[in-house]
Order: structure tokens, then C-alpha cells, then sequence
């Protein structure tokens, strides 16, 4: 299921944290993009994770045609929505949000990976 948030104006298609952790269960194809520092990345992600920081990663990690969802802290981090919005502007098409981000992962027990990971799993 596909969930619009507008953001500025902007309507963002979203994923929801089951929907996300069922796509990390099965092992679907996607690419699960953390939008935060090499830092925050390190230091606490999402199992699966990559982390892109700036535009020069963008064509060395992601191709126009993969399905790739993003992320940050929480659903009020712009981190994601900036992501989001750079990326529809050089033609990526299949791009959804998990605006919920690590808070959202953290607060229902999922597990994260990095330096500083307090998961109850």
C-alpha cells in the first residue's frame, strides 16, 4: 500500500514501518537509503541500510530504475524529504519515504545495526 504525505506542498509517496520491515523479511530488491551524516549512519541505521550524503553517491550507489525507499531520524527530519525530492528531479521514479525513520524502527523494537544500537531484538 502506498501512502501520499504532502510535504510543502509537495505529495511524497510513503511506506509504512510493516510494510518496510515485510519488504526487509522477504529480501525484497530495493534500495534502503539512509539520508543522515556518515556519523548518524555509523553510529545507528536500519539493518540493510546504505547511507548517501551528497549527489556525487547518488549515480554510484543508485540506478534510475531501482525501487528505493529513504530515510532519516523522525517524520519531522527534512533529511528524507530533500532526498526524496532530489532524486524525483533527476528522473528516479520508483522513490518512496519512511517518515517514521528511526525513531518510528526503534520505538516498535526493530532492530538496528551501528555503534550506538540499544534494540530490544
Amino acid at each position: 500500500m502506498v501512502g501520499i504525505n504532502i510535504q510543502g506542498g509537495q505529495r511524497l509517496k510513503t511506506i509504512s514501518r510493516e510494510e518496510l520491515r515485510k519488504k526487509l523479511d522477504r529480501g525484497d530488491d530495493f534500495k534502503l537509503v539512509m539520508t543522515l551524516s556518515e556519523w548518524a549512519f555509523e553510529a545507528q541505521h536500519i539493518p540493510g541500510s546504505i547511507n548517501i550524503t551528497n549527489l556525487a553517491q547518488v549515480a554510484e550507489y543508485l540506478d534510475p530504475d531501482d525501487e528505493i525507499v529513504v530515510y532519516c531520524s523522525n517524520e519531522k527530519c527534512i533529511a528524507s524529504q530533500v532526498a526524496y525530492q532530489i532524486l524525483e528531479g533527476r528522473g528516479y521514479k520508483n522513490i518512496r519515504r519512511y517518515a517514521g525513520g528511526l525513531v518510528d524502527w526503534e520505538e516498535a523494537g526493530y532492530p538496528l545495526d551501528g555503534k550506538r544500537t540499544y534494540s530490544k531484538q
